[in-house]
Order: structure tokens, then C-alpha cells, then sequence
């Protein structure tokens, strides 16, 4: 994934900043016996992918022509033996 800038782009760390916000504010309220609390860091989870989703729309993530597809290991051709 490092090849092709998968997930380097502000939308993508902004959604998943938001994200772990939720998820960890979700955990604490879960140990804390607090449903409520713990519903309202799922709402905090699903915003992080709303804004991620958002922000992807307005231009601030990776363009999908951009993105080329990896190839399979069984596709690359074998390598000649020089000699």
C-alpha cells in the first residue's frame, strides 16, 4: 500500500482520527457500565466515516484515476536466467 499513497490524504486521517476518538471514548463508557455514553462514542464513530466521506467529495482525498491496481504476485512474469 506504501506504493500507490493509499491512505495518505487529509480526509483519510481526519475520518480515522475521528474515528479512534469514538472508539476509544465508546471503550472507556463500555467499562464504565454508561449505555449511553457508549452509544453516543458509536455516533462519534460514524461521524469520523460521514467527514471522511465529506471531505473525500470536497477534493481531499487520493482521485480514483489516480489510484493504479496492484498487481498479483501470480501475475508478474518470471524472472530469465542470464547465461
Amino acid at each position: 500500500m506504501a506504493g500507490s499513497s493509499h491512505g495518505h490524504t487529509p480526509a483519510a486521517w481526519t475520518g480515522v482520527t475521528i474515528a479512534f476518538i469514538g472508539f476509544c471514548v465508546s471503550g472507556a463508557f463500555m467499562v464504565m457500565d454508561q449505555p449511553v455514553g457508549f452509544w453516543a462514542g458509536m455516533v462519534v464513530v460514524l461521524l469520523g466515516g460521514v467527514v471522511g466521506a465529506i471531505m473525500r467529495m470536497m477534493g481531499l482525498g487520493q482521485p480514483k484515476e489516480l489510484h493504479q491496481p496492484h498487481r498479483m504476485t501470480g501475475d508478474r512474469e518470471p524472472a530469465r536466467a542470464e547465461g
